[in-house]
């Protein structure tokens, strides 16, 4: 996907050799608006599609809201797993809504944030602030909907929150 290949391989392209950290990509608040608006324009687009119907199979989908203050006393390696924890549900609901939807503009819709989401999701794997890697066994807060609306208000609502939050504090570690 253009976007998504746009959005890793513009991180890709600044990553320092030494140790893997976001430079330009985090210092410049215009790309994670346009992450936002993306979101919310998706989210538009699948609500203007046919009747979608429900999923037989149920989407697990993270619970993304927080409070600002739990928000700031959080490491930045802290948030970055949890954001991952969160892109790992959103990735998989997103898949497994696709097998789901036959509906030409909903299956359209959901590989979009299914690029979106996963292209996000390895690039914060790229970067740690800790020794080790990511691993997949976390278990953050979640919930259980049919509603293929809901992955992407989920979705929306992790970039305008805990994503655009998170890009915000790493701009100011650095780019001083």
């Amino acid at each position: 996907s253009p976007p998504g290949l746009l959005l890793l391989t513009s991180f890709l392209l600044h990553v320092k050799e030494d140790r893997a950290s976001p430079t330009r990509l985090v210092c410049d608040n215009r790309l994670i608006q346009k992450y936002i608006v993306e979101a919310k324009d998706m989210e538009k687009r699948v609500g203007q599609c046919q009747a979608l119907p429900a999923l037989r199979c149920p989407a697990v989908l993270p619970l993304v809201d927080f409070t600002f203050q739990q928000w700031k006393s959080k490491s930045n390696e802290t948030k970055r797993r949890e954001i991952l924890c969160d892109l790992a549900l959103l990735v998989g609901a997103a898949a497994g809504a696709q097998g789901q939807v036959s509906d030409e503009c909903g299956a359209r819709q959901l590989s979009q944030l299914y690029r979106h989401a996963n292209s996000f999701f390895l690039l914060l794997q790229t970067f740690s602030w800790e020794a080790g890697h990511w691993e997949p066994s976390c278990s953050p807060h979640s919930m259980e909907q049919i509603h293929i609306s809901s992955i992407f208000l989920t979705y929306r609502q992790l970039v305008q929150g805990k994503l655009r939050f998170f890009f915000y504090d790493l701009a100011r570690v650095l780019c001083k």
